[in-house]
């Protein structure tokens, strides 16, 4: 670990290479076979056991001790208010760009998390859920905006949390089909007293509008996925070249036609939603919530994760 000088600027972060950080991890032993590690990989992701054991492995080795302060804070808070006081679940922000792999970090995580004897219970739901449906979206003009906070139904997806961290026995979230790209009427996802709630989705780090709370207000701990625009660029059309050849042959699939055309023709239009879509979004919306983040993940060209930086206390 290196140590501070005077030389150094301050930074609200501890910032630490890949080796430094795969120290941490102590002798936390693997609880993941390479299959399970296979199964929760997303498509055109690039993780193996050694990813998991030098990058995934410590970072839940610090939430589970996160998880566990949290706990003594609440006995704390029992002995001032004169009697115990009713737990609550610990809730995790993973936030990033399209295509920077920000599903299979909340993926592995949830896994990770759920093999510690202190929170077995771990749920995880993606911002997807509460975007507005299709038709409101047209209705709205903003088709062309899926994804920008705009999309979203925030109200609801606040309201949510809110409720899941006030302890509330169960809460019901809506359905997103990637399949449809679309909300699936009438479909819920319900979330029942977790121990830990993963909460997964492009801006869920967004500050709050002027005199309300906001979404980010409700978390204990918040990952940011990172990576350079033009390595996330080329990941997003790797992946939708890969889709082309499987999810979207689905004859109920949104993008059926896209497996049809002139592979030329799909990628030109790939390259038009990045261009004019998640490239705009990233920079405007999704990357200035970066420094909100408690931890941020490095990502270079190949996937794998180079740097970390993680705030102080």
């Amino acid at each position: 670990m290196r140590v501070a000088t005077s030389l150094q600027a301050p930074s609200p972060y501890v910032d630490l290479t890949r080796a430094e950080w795969s120290a941490l991890r102590a002798r936390t032993p693997l609880p993941l076979s390479a299959d399970e590690v296979e199964a929760l990989r997303g498509l055109g992701d690039v993780i193996d056991l050694p990813e998991v054991r030098e990058v995934y492995l410590p970072l839940s080795r610090l939430l589970n001790l996160y998880f566990g302060a949290t706990g003594g804070l609440r006995g704390a808070v029992s002995t001032f208010l004169g009697g115990p006081q009713p737990t609550t679940p610990f809730v995790i922000a993973v936030a990033g760009s399209v295509a920077v792999g920000k599903s299979t970090v909340s993926r592995l995580l949830r896994a990770l998390l759920a093999r510690w004897p202190e929170h077995p219970r771990v749920e995880l739901v993606t911002t997807d859920g509460f975007l507005l449906p299709n038709a409101e979206l047209d209705r709205r003009g903003l088709m062309m905006r899926k994804g920008f906070p705009e999309s979203y139904d925030r109200r609801a997806l606040t309201r949510f949390v809110a409720q899941v961290k006030s302890g509330a026995d169960e809460v019901a979230a809506p359905v997103y089909s990637h399949l449809t790209y679309d909300i699936v009427p009438g479909e819920r996802a319900w979330v029942r007293r977790p121990d830990i709630l993963i909460i997964e989705g492009l801006n869920v780090l967004q500050p709050a509008q002027h005199g309300q709370v906001g979404l980010a207000d409700y978390f204990d701990f918040s990952v940011y996925v990172d990576a350079r625009p033009a390595d996330i660029r080329s990941w997003y059309l790797d992946r939708f070249r890969a889709l082309r050849a499987t999810a979207f042959q689905n004859p109920d699939s949104y993008f059926r036609k896209y497996a049809e055309v002139p592979e030329e023709v799909a990628m030109e239009y790939a390259e038009t939603n990045w261009r004019t879509i998640n490239e705009p979004n990233l920079l405007a919306n999704i990357a200035p919530t970066r420094p909100r983040a408690t931890l941020i993940l490095q990502k270079g060209a190949d996937h794998t994760v180079r740097r970390l930086r993680l705030r102080k206390l």
